[in-house]
């Protein structure tokens, strides 16, 4: 004799949503190759804030793809700094670590378009060899 049980019912509160990342809409990845730091706190206390290098691979307004150089035990939550493009402390969430050191990570608020643009005019990707930075905007 089988044991059936019923098939749980489906609750509004058995699906975890958050509007940013379920229902917001995907931006396309762009090629890109800046040189960037990953910044986060160690031992969960707030003094030790430890920084490691990484290459940002892919990026779009919403999140980007990062190749990190050695391994390390990538944190929940950590702060993205692009030296090259000046833009400091983007907070970041991540969303996968792949097992070849790629981590996709979703930015905490959206990249401007400015800020957008600064990357690619200082990415070493060959498709954007022709950009330029437009200082009156």
């Amino acid at each position: 004799m089988v044991n059936q049980s019923p098939a749980p019912k489906q609750l509004y509160l058995n699906k975890e949503e958050s509007f940013m990342y379920d229902r917001e809409k995907k931006f396309p990845m762009e090629d890109t190759c800046n040189e960037a730091r990953i910044e986060f706190t160690e031992n969960g206390g707030i003094v030790n804030l430890v920084s490691r290098r990484c290459q940002i691979i892919k990026i779009s307004k919403s999140g980007a793809i990062i190749a990190i150089a050695t391994k390390f035990q990538v944190p929940k939550n950590f702060y993205l700094d692009i030296q090259s493009a000046r833009i400091p402390m983007i907070g970041c969430l991540v969303q996968r670590v792949h097992a070849n050191d790629i981590i996709e990570a979703r930015f905490l608020r959206l990249l401007s378009d400015r800020d957008l643009n600064r990357i690619f005019v200082y990415s070493t990707h060959r498709n954007h060899r022709n950009r330029t930075l437009d200082i009156y905007s």
